[in-house]
């Protein structure tokens, strides 16, 4: 079980006062791939004319642009909700960017009341994120949303 609250007051930590976007996803990334178990891949995609964009992440290499509506990521954006997908496999459209994944949750983050992005984390395991694993990871986003507005 893990303890959402004390991983947003370290997210907090990390951020606070800090004036880089990058290093603030970097960091933001690499505490949840280091803080969250069977995890193989924490990262954003931000928002670039009409696709996501790789942005700062921990974890194999990824696909570099995902179009709106393609795969969990654009999906998730396009419809401008999170989405759990249980088993990857079975959700129509899913991008293989590594083919150990079983799992994942996509967060949208919010910039100007607008989709700026995604926050994607992938497990090697089916139905590893919870009901837990989504309202910690949507306030975990809403904190980030505070200092990139």
């Amino acid at each position: 079980m893990t303890d959402y609250s004390l991983l947003i007051k370290q997210a907090e930590a990390l951020t606070e006062g800090v004036p880089y976007l990058t290093a603030n996803l970097a960091n933001i990334s690499a505490l949840i791939y280091e803080s969250l178990d069977e995890v193989n891949w924490a990262g954003f995609y931000i928002m670039e004319e009409d696709k996501l964009v790789l942005g700062p992440f921990q974890g194999r290499p990824a696909c570099v642009a995902i179009p709106m509506g393609k795969g969990v990521c654009g999906t998730a954006a396009e419809q401008d909700r999170t989405l759990v997908v249980a088993n990857v496999h079975e959700f129509a459209g899913h991008i293989a960017c590594d083919s150990a994944s079983e799992s994942e949750i996509v967060i949208p983050v919010h910039r100007g009341g607008k989709v700026w992005g995604v926050f994607d984390i992938d497990s090697p395991v089916r139905e590893r994120f919870s009901e837990e694993d989504r309202q910690g990871l949507e306030e975990l986003v809403k904190m980030l949303e505070q200092i990139i507005c």
